[in-house]
């Protein structure tokens, strides 16, 4: 492949004990948990929004999982009070509108004193020796840099790891191949037949065995009218430019059949209300951590010392090959370790988010958004304290991080079974 190279100078734009690359709900987590430890925190999204896919992309319905606590339980409680559980450890599965809590995010990080700066894309990290020192960032403007004492890679790829020089690795052991991206949809019910029209290029779906996924997958929000549509799929790596632009066009395709579809089966009522602009990605690039996450920590339902996050969600392996089916499996609980978000190469970094070290299997039970924000939680606080203490991320003290975690309303549910070290 034909290459050039690029000498340049960049002007710092700003400096902060922590920058986090990403907005979503590991890098809104995280900054909210390290703002709360006093840090200055700027986070860098390369959208125009906050949320991750859970606005961009419409996934507009948090999956359930076995531990509502934290950061999560604070965001349900303010936006779905309908939906919070009494306990902790009583799974919810609340829809929610993607738009109000586009704003909720604006509001709330502004009330938390973060600075957010939107259509502002990581470029390269910059580093001294091993260490991540700052980050190049694409603006509006132009190239800047961003100088922090730790980084927390929220961007759901890697990007910044993988950059930095950690080792990764992509989608399942065998091949490669990512889980499939969806095209996530809204109808709304008129109450009176709606006329169909179907462009050109599109499918006639004519039964459920020719729909993408082989089935129907979708969400009615009695309150409103409203449906949210999970039945798209198109296989490829959401973080593979081409793959990526092909699907963004396949989705579409397929959104608007598969809206004909219902139409024509039992929702002649419905329209199309909302298409988002982006599709959605479940699964691209994991790091290569400190601990390896697998599927035998989670059907094994594993104890560590050095827990930050747990989940009962489901094993949920849409099929990376783009064929119909689903493997679903259902799990227990299990603990995730903090030594998962440490790349093993590079310090003065954090990985948040579903890009943390673990295998295909593993991924596909820890990638909701429920879990992510309580990893991104764990990484402001181990951030702030690695700052506090003068120590690198690796050395940060899991009684003073589980301390603080309890001081921010994180409830980590512990069990008979002995906890695993390692």
């Amino acid at each position: 492949m034909e290459a050039y190279s690029l000498n340049r100078s960049v002007p710092l734009l700003a400096e902060a004990d922590i920058v986090v690359i990403g907005g979503g709900p590991a890098g809104i987590a995280a900054s909210i948990a390290a703002a709360r430890c006093g840090k200055k925190v700027i986070v860098a999204e390369h959208s125009g929004q906050l949320g991750g896919m859970g606005t961009l992309a419409n996934v507009s319905v948090f999956m359930p999982v076995g531990n509502v606590t934290g950061i999560y339980r604070e965001i349900v409680e303010e936006t779905l009070p309908e939906s919070l559980p009494d306990s902790h450890d009583t799974s919810i599965a609340p829809q929610y509108n993607p738009f109000l809590l586009r704003h909720y995010f604006n509001e709330k990080l502004e009330k938390e004193n973060v600075k957010v700066l939107f259509h502002t894309t990581f470029i390269s990290a910059v580093k001294e020796r091993d260490r991540v020192t700052a980050v190049i960032v694409h603006t509006r403007e132009g190239l800047f840099a961003l100088k922090a004492a730790v980084f927390i890679d929220g961007s759901g790829d890697g990007a910044v790891a993988i950059d930095a020089g950690a080792d990764y690795t992509t989608g399942r052991e065998e091949d490669g191949l990512t889980q499939p991206m969806t095209l996530m949809f809204m109808m709304q019910n008129t109450g009176k037949p709606v006329q169909r029209s179907l462009p050109e290029g599109c499918y006639t779906y004519s039964s459920v065995e020719e729909l993408p996924q082989g089935r129907h997958l979708y969400w009615e929000r009695n309150s409103d009218g409203t449906m949210l549509v999970n039945m798209t799929r198109v296989k490829g790596n959401g973080s593979k430019v081409e793959e990526v632009s092909f699907a963004e066009k396949e989705s579409l395709r397929q959104a608007l059949s598969v809206a004909d579809y219902l139409q024509r089966n039992g929702f002649e009522t419905y329209t199309l209300s909302h298409i988002p602009g982006q599709i959605g990605v479940r699964e691209t690039n994991q790091i290569v951590g400190r601990y390896t996450l697998t599927e035998q920590d989670i059907v094994e339902g594993r104890r560590f010392a050095d827990v930050v996050a747990q989940t009962n969600y489901e094993i949920d392996i849409h099929s990376p090959d783009g064929k119909r089916g689903t493997d679903e499996r259902r799990v227990d609980g299990y603990d995730i370790p903090y030594r998962c978000m440490i790349p093993a190469k590079v310090e003065g970094l954090l990985v948040a988010g579903r890009s943390i070290s673990a295998t295909h299997v593993a991924m596909s039970s820890m990638r909701v958004q429920a879990t992510c924000f309580a990893l991104g939680q764990a990484a402001g606080i181990a951030a702030s304290l690695s700052i506090d203490t003068h120590c690198p991320l690796p050395e940060v003290s899991m009684t003073e991080l589980h301390r603080e975690l309890g001081k921010q309303g994180v409830r980590l549910l512990k069990e008979d079974e002995p906890v695993a070290s390692k």
